[in-house]
């Protein structure tokens, strides 16, 4: 078997902490169900050693056997989405500083000035404060396409300071 990169001594603490917590409440829903140990290794495909080594958080356990837990808990539940693109926040902050960056000074003032120009009807007289469309909410709310379709709800989510999923 090749050596393990980061062996989990290695692992910052709240990591440890956080497979411990997974652990212990694997092992709370098993017996909750009033099932063994032998029963889920079985269900798992995994012996009753590494059963007992999944439910004390042993993080070297292979990721599938935890991820089989949590599905055998609740499966409806979705760990893909925990880090989905569109909830990766710091990343969607840097991806709008790199493409305000890449804008030339100008382009910048002419999206700044034509933005004020589009005030939508209710927000005053241009000039004043929240009379202007911002030009992120203007590319956000205009531009669509591949380019665009992975990161646009995302963005969305920075700019209205809202979940992208929520109505």
């Amino acid at each position: 078997m090749p050596r393990q990169n980061t062996p989990p001594s290695d692992y910052p603490e709240i990591v440890l902490q956080q497979i411990k917590q997974l652990g212990l409440n694997i092992a709370i829903a098993r017996k909750r169900r009033g099932e063994s140990q032998a029963q889920w290794a079985m269900r798992l495909g995994v012996s009753q050693p590494t059963m007992a080594r999944i439910e004390r958080g042993d993080p070297s356990v292979a990721m599938a056997s935890y991820v089989m837990c949590i599905w055998l808990v609740n499966p409806r539940s979705s760990l893909a989405e925990l880090i989905a693109p569109q909830h990766d926040h710091s990343a969607l902050e840097k991806e709008i500083a790199r493409v305000r960056s890449k804008r030339s000074p100008d382009k910048q003032a002419n999206l700044y000035s034509a933005s004020a120009k589009e005030a939508p009807p209710d927000a005053g007289p241009p000039g004043q404060a929240g009379s202007a469309i911002s030009p992120l909410k203007k590319m956000s709310s205009t531009q669509t396409g591949p380019g665009f379709s992975s990161i646009h709800p995302g963005i969305a989510a920075l700019l209205n300071k809202s979940h992208p999923n929520e109505p």
